[in-house]
């Protein structure tokens, strides 16, 4: 396990400034940070930074040919990792978001393919909990959002639950005590047409295509 140094308590309503930019500095400098997402801690890197991003697959174990979501704290960055958006979609996220739904959109041409595998898409969420906000924020660019697991291992929703491992090759771990838990966020690719569930997660499916159905519909 890392040092006591680099596993920093934070407030989990509000994080202290120094404790950010600390944090915010080394994703800045291509280091790799343990964030708290609202139900699950996660690993947070620049997500244009390709070196960082090699790092993630590499403390994960992670097959590259699996995409990695991005994280980000409001709309007006959506446009750094997607490309064009139709405005039903549009209205449909934004009813969502902040919370617990990723979306699948067109992936932005600047995008490494090392973030979205190649596919030409990327998945997006708007991040609520309020470090995970404060770091996107503060970082001033899209982070990554994969869970801070070896790949194929349960999400931890407490940093006692995270492989040591994970622990030992992250720079920085920001410890905002348990959370919620729970099976992550709701996938919703809306690449096409209609949009499609790819999974279920925080927020019911249903509900997301039934609002799409009242954007489309009036």
């Amino acid at each position: 396990m890392k040092p006591t140094g680099n596993i920093i308590a934070v407030d989990a309503r509000q994080p202290a400034r120094d404790t950010i930019e600390r944090a915010a500095g080394l994703i800045r400098q291509g280091g790799v940070v343990i964030i708290p997402t609202t139900g699950l801690y996660g690993l947070a890197a620049d997500a244009g930074k390709p070196e960082a991003l090699a790092r993630i697959f590499r403390i994960k174990g992670r097959d590259p040919g699996k995409p990695i979501l991005v994280l980000i704290d409001r709309m007006e960055m959506l446009d750094q990792v997607a490309g064009e958006i139709a405005s039903p979609v549009l209205q449909l996220i934004s009813r969502f978001w902040p919370g617990g739904v990723t979306f699948v959109v067109p992936a932005h041409p600047g995008l490494s393919p090392i973030l979205t595998s190649g596919s030409g898409t990327i998945g997006v969420r708007r991040v609520r909990h309020p470090v995970a906000a404060a770091l996107v924020g503060a970082a001033g660019c899209p982070l990554t959002g994969t869970s801070a697991n070896r790949s194929g291992a349960p999400g931890c929703a407490a940093v006692e639950e995270i492989d040591p491992s994970v622990l030992e090759a992250a720079d920085l771990v920001l410890n905002a005590g348990p959370l919620a838990g729970g099976p992550g966020s709701t996938v919703v690719d809306v690449t096409a047409t209609v949009p499609v569930i790819l999974r279920e997660g925080a927020v019911a499916g249903e509900h997301v295509l039934a609002a799409f159905t009242q954007i489309v519909g009036g």
